[in-house]
């Protein structure tokens, strides 16, 4: 298994039963969504200030794609972490299966990937109807390895339901990708369910989900299952099917042609949340990375302006300059941003969207006894965050 690193001065265990202390005693009161004053935002803004400004933000590199049609988009240097341009980054929509990526930076390194178990009628059961399901059946035993692939390939609810089960449970589980949400300073994001699948009050930002996939993307086995094409799933009795990757910038399916250096990462559908999508590629040694959620029509709409941003960033965003950046998780060195906490309210301009899956407006990040078990949780992620193994890369089909 997995070595644990030492834990930060700044989360010890006596630091953090101090805090929950004293939030469990706060009143089980929510943070209004409502964006705070102009001025203020600056000094509460995760990632730099223009990133809730109205409008494209862009500093150079030449125009912009014409036809970018997203309610909010993101693009950024995968090492440096700068933001080259963005449209409303930090707006708080549903995000579908992208979701998983978050899922994915919870849970990945928790189980050795060779580990087998077998599946029972109660692992599966409460899967929601309309979910999107790779074929895991009761009775057969899979190894962790292909669960991840269900989960990456063909976005199978029923593969993550039966790891969250393995974890402890559904509840356990979202509150540990809560709480590391927060550790990666990803303050848009609602989680409900850990699958992405629609729910009143499950949000992100388009900020966040390049978060997810930026700390992803360094994890050797994080990037290689994205990146994986096809493979081989148990059926049971001994067969097999194969299943292909739903990223069509990745396989090449439906109208789509695979895009020149791509990584992966996810996507995501469902009729309330629209097409989402958070993909990387690499040229000449340069990674970026975009995210694109929403588009107006089409089902292709969403790779197609996700190519459109990165052909921008290969070709000219060399010249552009910052807007933002993407910042550290609080567990692997990363200064917190200013004013935002953990029992705040997130940062100005992240209103959630009423239009696509927006949850109640009066949620807030963390507040109250709540925020006490997320920040246990959180703490003791990072008191126990397990170091990644760069030479485990399953074998890509």
């Amino acid at each position: 298994m997995h070595a644990f690193s030492r834990p930060s001065p700044r989360l010890s265990r006596r630091s953090l039963l101090a805090l929950a202390a004293t939030a469990v005693t706060a009143p089980l009161t929510a943070a209004p969504l409502a964006a705070t004053p102009a001025a203020a935002a600056s000094d509460v803004v995760v990632g730099g200030a223009r990133l809730v400004a109205d409008g494209v933000q862009v500093n150079g590199g030449g125009a912009l794609p014409k036809k970018l049609t997203a309610r909010a988009w993101l693009l950024a240097d995968q090492d440096s972490g700068e933001v080259l341009a963005c449209y409303r980054a930090h707006l708080r929509v549903a995000p579908a299966s992208t979701l998983k990526m978050l899922f994915a930076d919870t849970l990945l390194d928790r189980f050795e990937r060779t580990e087998r178990y077998r599946v029972t009628d109660a692992d599966l059961a409460g899967i929601p109807s309309g979910s999107s399901l790779v074929g895991v059946k009761a009775g057969v035993t899979y190894t962790v390895e292909q669960l991840w692939q269900g989960v990456f390939l063909r976005s199978g609810n029923d593969a993550v339901q039966v790891l969250a089960r393995m974890n402890g449970g559904v509840a356990k589980t979202v509150a540990e990708m809560q709480a590391r949400a927060v550790d990666l300073q990803a303050l848009d994001t609602h989680v409900v369910s850990p699958d992405g699948y629609d729910h009143d009050g499950q949000l992100s930002s388009a900020y966040d989900l390049a978060l997810f996939a930026r700390h992803g993307l360094r994890d050797a086995g994080f990037r290689a299952y994205c990146g994986t094409r096809t493979a081989e799933f148990p059926a049971g009795g001994g067969k097999t099917f194969q299943i292909e990757n739903t990223d069509r910038l990745l396989s090449g399916t439906y109208g789509v042609t695979p895009y020149p250096g791509m990584i992966g990462v996810k996507n995501g559908f469902t009729s309330n949340a629209g097409n989402t999508f958070t993909g990387a590629a690499t040229r000449a040694g340069r990674t970026l990375v975009v995210t694109v959620l929403h588009p107006k029509s089409g089902h292709n709409a969403v790779y197609e302006e996700t190519a459109a941003l990165l052909d921008w960033g290969f070709a000219q965003g060399s010249s552009a300059r910052a807007v933002g950046t993407l910042v550290e998780a609080l567990s692997e060195g990363g200064t917190r941003a200013a004013g935002s906490s953990a029992g705040k309210a997130p940062h100005a301009g992240a209103q959630a969207s009423s239009a696509e899956g927006g949850g109640p407006d009066g949620w807030g990040v963390l507040g109250g006894a709540g925020g006490a078990v997320a920040l246990l949780a959180g703490g003791a992620y990072a008191l126990r965050r397990r170091r990644r193994r760069s030479g485990e890369v399953p074998p890509a089909s």
